[in-house]
């Protein structure tokens, strides 16, 4: 039920919004930094098996992108990165992997691998939240918690949403998910950077 949920909701979006804006976007990240268009990451997926997860490119070539989160006014962001990061239109890639199998559209939201070891390290069972697929939108991401972990009690009040959603998943919990997350883009984006 949730990988036809799953299939059904990047077919529309490959349609309405991949087939004419993947190029607009990978226009505007060429035409202002150098670089791939694309921004690719290992993060830990459903059994803690690692996959690549896909971006939009929004920072200039560094050697601190799995081990440094972006912070408010990183030098590294380009100008196109902050309006993808913004408006997470830098996630769109991520459909692929969707399609591909490794992610779903809503789960826990995947880390880089070192940053997810780390977390780890600070909570017990933190992994347990991987019992299901990550994914592109999260119960966390929709009640707010975006961009950057600042603190233990923002990485923990995380996790306690994470966790919640891997013991009570519906698919009618997703569906709730999917409008949360489209409200909380429009009106809850201050984190976004």
């Amino acid at each position: 039920m949730k990988r036809t949920f799953d299939l059904i909701i990047s077919f529309f979006t490959v349609v309405f919004l991949v087939s004419w804006l993947f190029p607009v976007i990978a226009l505007l990240i060429k035409l202002d930094s150098r670089g791939a268009v694309f921004f690719r990451q290992l993060r830990h997926g459903r059994g803690n098996v690692k996959f690549y997860c896909y971006k939009f490119r929004t920072m200039v070539k560094n050697n601190e992108a799995d081990t440094r989160q972006a912070t408010q006014n990183d030098a590294r962001i380009t100008r196109v990165g902050k309006l993808l990061r913004k408006t997470s239109l830098d996630e769109l890639p991520q459909i692929f992997n969707v399609i591909l199998g490794n992610m779903s559209i809503v789960g826990p939201r995947p880390h880089a691998v070192p940053m997810n070891l780390e977390f780890a390290r600070e909570i017990e069972n933190f992994m347990q939240r991987h019992q299901v697929k990550p994914g592109i939108t999260g119960l966390a991401q929709c009640k707010g918690y975006r961009g950057e972990i600042s603190s233990f009690r923002e990485l923990y009040s995380r996790f306690r949403l994470d966790y919640f959603y891997v013991r009570k998943w519906c698919l009618v919990f997703d569906i709730k998910i999917v409008i949360e997350t489209a409200i909380s883009l429009m009106s809850r984006n201050e984190k976004a950077y």
